[in-house]
């Protein structure tokens, strides 16, 4: 057997109410036909084709290298769409895989036990079905009398008798090629939709057709609005932290921790309400993260408290701590034991082990040494207009607090600001560099200012308070 899948993606969507197609909407970090092939991981697919219509160019951009695409130009049902899918595969596909794009629940558990079910059974066709307390809009499933599927009728086509049915069509199936190509050329399309389903193929296909009855009902669950995509959207979080704290990691209010699909979180760390750990991040074992951060295609090494933050495609190293309210933003490289704290926001700087940016302070284009302590209200002023400069500042350096760093500028190790000091020469290891006025005071100045304002206001024309 050599299996071909087919994804019907040509739906406009249109009760999304969105310039975006359907199947592009995200779902935790992953788009919604993200999901459906992913899904396909568990099986050996030799070739996997979706077919395309609605905003086909920007759907077959976000489509993974190695899936080929069908347009199907003007939509007339799923069994057309199947026909449009066919072409696209290899002759040696001799099973057809056939799967929507909008049913982002599917598992690859269920996809694996469904093709290795067909594989055995050696029939014509195999389907997945779920019994539903609420059919409403979907296939009925049609038994016959010893309980063998005949078909599926569409809910707008059938009789009131067949509406209470609760066994579903989840629109997957496998099917033997040359069978279902020959089935898809006598389907008709006089139905209530004037479309050609691809469910009537079955009852040409038939005696014996093959099921797999799912347990989990949601695996039919289809997008058709937004309500829908936040249902699916809540059911995939869930999943998500399921199989997070069922590998050890700790979250005291699962509801209010929100994950992407592909996020790693090692043993013994804590994910505390509001945080959000985005696509490409890995948090290591037995840190404390949040509450209220975003983690977004960052790496927080193992011990790391990351607290009230925004990080964002940066490494933090191991026994760092992050926050409250620091901006993380993209090249941040924290080494060990580090600290960036609060109100602190860095850019492309490399902040050495043990170096602390306690607070209020702007780190950008910087390189900090090992135990080295920035005051309170620095700036690396890192941009002259036309282009970005380096700070380099060496290890075990004290800056004063409101200190302004204009890069390019160098500070050797050891070496001291003073406080509110503008630095633009280097300053050399060991020394100490201050670039302030020197502070003037005046006696007696309040009382004679007011004298000279009192004076002032006895004047013809002058105003009294």
């Amino acid at each position: 057997m050599i299996l071909g899948a087919v994804v019907l993606a040509a739906g406009q969507g249109t009760r999304m109410n969105s310039a975006l197609p359907k199947v592009l909407h995200p779902l935790a970090g992953r788009s919604m036909i993200g999901w459906v092939l992913g899904s396909l991981s568990g099986v050996e697919v030799a070739h996997t084709v979706v077919v395309i219509g609605h905003g086909a160019e920007a759907v077959a951009s976000g489509l993974p290298e190695g899936v080929s695409t069908q347009v199907q130009r003007e939509q007339h049902g799923t069994g057309h769409a199947t026909i449009v899918g066919l072409r696209g595969l290899p002759d040696n596909c001799d099973t057809v895989l056939v799967l929507c794009g909008d049913t982002p629940l599917i598992s690859s558990g269920l996809i694996s036990g469904l093709v290795a079910t067909h594989e055995v059974s050696g029939r014509t066709a195999t389907m997945v079905t779920t019994i539903v307390a609420e059919a409403g809009a979907y296939g009925r499933v049609l038994r016959n009398a010893d309980g063998a599927v005949i078909g599926v009728i569409e809910a707008a086509d059938a009789s009131a008798h067949q509406l209470e049915i609760r066994e579903v069509n989840a629109g997957i199936f496998v099917f033997d090629r040359a069978a279902l190509s020959e089935a898809l050329a006598l389907v008709g399309s006089g139905n209530a939709q004037g479309e050609v389903y691809l469910p009537d193929v079955l009852s040409l296909m038939g005696p014996g057709l093959g099921t797999v009855i799912a347990d989990d009902s949601d695996v039919v669950r289809g997008v058709n609005t937004r309500v829908d995509l936040a249902t699916c959207e809540g059911i995939l979080q869930s999943r998500l932290r399921t199989a997070l704290m069922l590998g050890g990691v700790t979250m005291p209010d699962p509801a209010a921790v929100y994950l992407d699909a592909d996020v790693r979180v090692g043993k013994d760390t804590v994910l505390h309400p509001g945080v959000h750990l985005r696509a490409g991040s890995v948090i290591g074992p037995n840190c404390a993260i949040g509450p209220n951060c975003v983690i977004e295609n960052s790496t927080i090494a193992d011990g790391a408290q990351v607290i009230n933050a925004v990080v964002r495609e940066s490494q933090i190293g191991p026994g760092t701590s992050v926050g409250p309210f620091a901006f993380v933003r993209p090249g941040t490289e924290l080494a060990a034991n580090a600290k960036i704290g609060t109100f602190v926001e860095t850019k492309n700087a490399q902040i050495g082990e043990r170096a602390k940016v306690p607070h209020l302070s702007y780190i950008g284009d910087a390189e900090i040494g090992a135990d080295t302590n920035i005051g309170a209200g620095n700036i690396t002023a890192n941009y002259d207009g036309f282009r970005k400069h380096r700070t380099m500042i060496g290890a075990r350096v004290k800056t004063g607090s409101d200190c302004v760093l204009v890069a390019p500028v160098t500070i050797g190790d050891d070496a001291m600001t003073g406080a509110g000091s503008i630095i633009t020469e280097p300053v050399p290891a060991g020394a100490l560099g201050i670039a302030r006025a020197r502070q003037r005071v005046i006696e007696d100045f309040t009382r004679r200012a007011a004298a000279k304002a009192e004076a002032a206001s006895d004047e013809p024309g002058g105003h009294h308070a």
